[in-house]
């Protein structure tokens, strides 16, 4: 590749990561800039402090340079779509698998998935009646569920 094409796709590169930082409320690109300072650390190290322009390139964008070996020297909207929405649910997988595996062997049976809603239900259940009601769930937060209006009667109706 030329010096002037690996120029302009560091440019692009380092643009990108700084142009993130003007989204920084927006969770996943303070992730994908934290991620990056964590390989550019990492060059760091492995290169006793100092980075050439080859090792910030390959640092940068190794993942998209594959993609774009892999698929004959070009890549297309659709097959950057496709590679993005893979990793995007790949990495969703190893999170519910991570939640679920009750065991630690890397897969999830129906007895995780039982073994997670029991302890759910009876984080829930807080007189432990085996029935979960109204007023027993969270009014708003970690499961996601907001109730509206004023206040709840002893029976959970409104």
């Amino acid at each position: 590749m030329r010096k002037t094409t690996k120029l302009a796709i560091a440019f692009i590169a380092l643009a990108g990561a700084v142009g993130g930082g003007a989204y920084a409320e927006n969770i996943d690109s303070a992730n994908m800039r934290e991620r990056t300072m964590m390989r550019l650390d990492k060059a760091m190290k492995d290169n006793d402090g100092t980075i050439t322009f080859d090792q910030f390139s390959d640092v940068m964008d190794a993942r998209l340079k594959k993609l774009v070996a892999d698929n004959g020297g070009k890549l297309t909207v659709a097959q950057l779509a496709d590679a993005l929405e893979k990793a995007r649910f790949e990495r969703m997988a190893r999170r519910i698998i991570a939640r679920y595996d009750s065991k630690g062997d890397g897969t999830l049976t129906s007895d995780d998935i039982s073994g997670r809603e029991k302890k759910l239900f009876a984080i829930l259940d807080k007189n432990n009646d085996g029935k979960i009601e109204n007023r027993e769930l969270p009014k708003s937060g970690r499961f996601g569920r907001h109730r509206q209006g004023g206040g709840d009667d002893e029976n959970g109706m409104q």
